[in-house]
């Protein structure tokens, strides 16, 4: 072998390992790259999976909460509604007590402290109307109660008094009313018991919490005098 052979092979052999090394690191580095892009693709994946996840659970919660808020606005309303025709009820009675007192009064004169405590008791009870205190009502409505046997039966001392069409007229339109106010009460009660429960219940009590939802009283006489339809003799 000549010496420009020798050479020859010499810086063939070089060109050769420059070419094998240069694709040697090319094919490492590529192999790395790919690796890089399918951490990438796998991380993107991933953080896509969650944020799907965490938009499926906020959407629900979203439905949850909308759900609840109008539940519970309906029963508010219903407690609202049924506290409201009670009330239009009681102020129809507490403009005919007087005057069915007015009129018995007219042939009783003697039975006054009778007319006075109807007089306070009418007052308090409208004026606990008006505050909705429906405890301090459903109290004034028991001594209402309890004192109108005690008018029927001045009443009844006095034939010319039972045979007047107005005073007679008058009991008709109260006792009337009297029996709507308790079936108007049954359902206040039935609403506020539910407003009440569904309130206090987990999860619905922390909507009802952000809303400012408070317990509603129930509607109660409590006098022992039975009030669901005040006995009037005629």
């Amino acid at each position: 072998m000549t010496w420009s052979s020798s050479v020859g092979l010499k810086i063939t052999r070089k060109y050769n390992f420059f070419i094998w090394w240069n694709q040697f690191i090319f094919s490492n580095s590529k192999e790395e790259g790919s690796k890089y892009q399918f951490q990438i693709r796998k991380g993107m994946s991933a953080v896509l999976v969650i944020g799907l996840i965490a938009g499926v659970i906020v959407i629900i919660l979203l439905i949850w909460f909308i759900s609840t808020w109008n539940r519970l606005v309906r029963l508010e309303e219903n407690v609202n509604k049924s506290w409201a025709d009670i009330d239009t009820l009681l102020k129809q009675r507490y403009d005919m007590i007087p005057n069915l007192v007015n009129t018995v009064k007219g042939y009783a004169t003697h039975e006054k402290e009778i007319f006075e405590q109807f007089a306070l008791a009418r007052q308090t009870a409208a004026g606990c109307l008006a505050q909705g205190d429906v405890k301090g009502l459903g109290a004034a409505e028991g001594t209402i109660a309890s004192l109108m046997p005690r008018i029927n039966m001045v009443a009844e001392q006095y034939p010319d008094l039972k045979a007047n069409t107005s005073f007679v007229s008058l009991q008709k339109d109260i006792v009337a009313i009297e029996n709507q106010i308790s079936d108007r009460r049954e359902f206040f009660n039935a609403s506020a018991t539910n407003w009440n429960a569904a309130i206090q219940m987990i999860p619905t009590s922390i909507v009802a919490g952000m809303k400012g939802a408070i317990r509603r009283d129930l509607f109660e006489v409590t006098d022992p005098v039975q009030r669901e339809a005040v006995q009037v003799q005629f």
